[in-house]
Formats: structure tokens, C-alpha cells, sequence
């Protein structure tokens, strides 16, 4: 039965991808690891990619990460197994999830990993989801507003009789 917190199905490739470049980040950069540790790194908008484990029990552990990352505009990928991902960063037990902050020497890995999620290329400074919202917005002019200092230094007129 598919868990209702994974909303996408990632490639093997990607999950390959993702796996190496946090073996990357581990060694350079700055990892958290945990679905408390990786929550705070989501809601202060450290994080630039999260990695969430699809066979975590029970799913509300984990369910609410997705929903963060959207709200804060960080990429998120799923991978198979939390043992899989543990061992990725370097620990013998399972990990559920955890969240890329710094990314060191993995910067290239991660990005491609992100591009790869999102459906934009590495050049591109913004997100595909950045786009649509900005171009699903109606645009609004702004009249500039009569400055009071114009209307006090103008003399006041007497009525013509």
C-alpha cells in the first residue's frame, strides 16, 4: 500500500543521485538527521534539500515534512529505505530523514539533485513552482499618490464671484 505522504514517485536514478551527493554533503557540509532535527532545519529555512525515507512506520513521523518543504520552497525527495539513507550519511542504524543544510563539497551533487526535483535546469535561478505562481498573478500598476507637499505649497485661490 503507498503511503499518503509520498506525493511523487522519484527514478532510481535520482535516488541513486541523491544517496551519493549526501555521502558528499556528510564529508563537506552540514547534515541533519532526524525528523526533529530536520523539522527545525525546514521551518528556520536552513535546509536546501530534504531527503524522507518511504518506509517509515508509523507515516505520521514523517508526514508533515513534505507539507513544510512546500510552504518554504525546499526541495524534498523520497528514497526507499531509511536503512539505505542511514548508511548514506554515515550512521548503522536507520534514518528517516534528514535535511542538506550546507552543503560543502556536494554543492554541484545537490543542485543537480534539486534540478532533477523541480524540473528546472542548474543555470536557472528559480524553481518551476516560483514561475507558474509569478506568472498566475495578475499584474497590478501602481499610480504614484500625490505627494502633500505639492498640494500645501500650492496657494489657496479665492473663489470667482
Amino acid at each position: 500500500m503507498a503511503k499518503s505522504y509520498i506525493d511523487f514517485e522519484v527514478s532510481k536514478e535520482v535516488q541513486d543521485k541523491t544517496l551519493d551527493a549526501l555521502r558528499l554533503a556528510r564529508q563537506g557540509g552540514n547534515v541533519r538527521k532526524g525528523v526533529n532535527e530536520v523539522t527545525k532545519s525546514v521551518e528556520r529555512g536552513l535546509a536546501s534539500l530534504v531527503v524522507i525515507a518511504a518506509d517509515v512506520e508509523p507515516e505520521e513521523v514523517v508526514m508533515h515534512i513534505p507539507t513544510l518543504c512546500k510552504q518554504k520552497n525546499i526541495a524534498y525527495v523520497f528514497v526507499p529505505s531509511k536503512l539505505e539513507l542511514g548508511k548514506a550519511i554515515g550512521m548503522n542504524v536507520a534514518c528517516s530523514s534528514v535535511a542538506v543544510e550546507k552543503t560543502g563539497s556536494a554543492d554541484a551533487a545537490v543542485k543537480d539533485v534539486v534540478a532533477r526535483i523541480t524540473g528546472k535546469s542548474s543555470a536557472s535561478g528559480e524553481s518551476q513552482k516560483t514561475q507558474e505562481k509569478k506568472e498566475s498573478r495578475p499584474q497590478q500598476k501602481k499610480e504614484p499618490k500625490p505627494k502633500k507637499e505639492q498640494q500645501a505649497s500650492e496657494p489657496a485661490k479665492a473663489p470667482e464671484n
